[in-house]
């Protein structure tokens, strides 16, 4: 195997990060310098040196324009997310979090998980808007993680996909891992882990389908990933392959993806709670267009 791929896999880090470690001459077989594309050779001694781990990441308490509070109690915070806002604070993002706005307003949230999301259950891409929640307390996160793990949350999406799904309602069962050659997208992979999206189409335009999404697993990119493999990838989604003369035509510079629909027992009282989330204007704005045209 090249030495990127190998030991990626050994030592369970990003080829991009292994990349790193051998451009910088600290990977070395049987005692000689080897870059990320040499192969690596079985009986040779390996020897790597990793760097210095890196510095703990802190949450900037920063307001975040657009970030609204649904619903709040003792337990939860129930927030609408705005599109280029991450959930927590993570290596190379500089932008706005969710943490970190809601600790602007003075929103205090559970001090479980690791200190640059805590209190955070599930999350949603940068570029995708919606309904969330975190856990104020600590019995709330402890009950909140558990019902994300064991699918008794329901997660609904709305997008707007390229083309005409068939059937018009399925099921997509396709495990989903990093993608092989970008480190920033994911696929369809047969070493991937379980993955499972229902779909319904609620609407058909000539040039796309607006669809109702249940999400039974929750892995990173998985609606944008599961429709990209169906070849209906989601509109103005150009990482995955939408069309970006369509994305213009309808105005939306991301993809039209939105978290419309958060269910689940209250970890105060079991009581089954429902939240929903308005579009934004400019997926509004695109639905609209796509209703004008026909």
């Amino acid at each position: 195997m090249r030495v990127d791929a190998g030991l990626a896999k050994l030592l369970g880090l990003s080829r991009t990060a292994v990349a790193a470690i051998a451009d910088a001459d600290d990977v070395l077989i049987d005692g000689r310098v080897v870059g990320k594309s040499d192969r690596l050779t079985a009986g040779a001694m390996l020897e790597i040196t990793l760097p210095a781990p890196p510095q703990p990441i802190t949450v900037q308490a920063i307001p975040v324009e657009g970030l609204v509070v649904i619903h709040e109690d003792d337990d939860i915070i129930v927030v609408d997310k705005p599109v280029g806002v991450a959930v927590h604070p993570s290596p190379g993002w500089t932008g706005p979090t969710v943490v970190g706005g809601l600790a602007a307003a003075g929103h205090r949230i559970a001090t479980s998980g690791a200190a640059e999301r805590q209190g955070v259950v599930h999350r949603l891409d940068v570029g995708t808007t919606g309904v969330m929640v975190v856990a104020k307390s600590e019995s709330a996160y402890s009950a909140l993680k558990h019902a994300f793990k064991e699918r008794t949350v329901d997660k609904v999406y709305h997008a707007i996909v390229q083309g005409h799904p068939d059937p018009i309602k399925g099921t997509i069962d396709a495990p989903i891992d990093r993608h092989p050659k970008h480190d920033y997208k994911f696929a369809v992979m047969n070493s991937g882990k379980p993955s499972i999206t229902h779909y319904e189409v609620i609407e058909a335009f000539r040039a796309a389908s607006f669809v109702e999404v249940h999400l039974e697993t929750g892995r990173t990119h998985q609606i944008r990933v599961h429709f990209s493999a169906l070849h209906h990838p989601c509109v103005g989604d150009l990482t995955y392959g939408a069309d970006p003369t369509l994305a213009k035509r309808l105005g939306v510079t991301r993809q039209w993806l939105h978290a419309r629909q958060l269910g689940f027992h209250h970890p105060a009282d079991g009581q089954w709670v429902t939240f929903t989330s308005e579009y934004p204007q400019d997926l509004a704005s695109a639905l609209e267009k796509l209703r004008e045209e026909g």
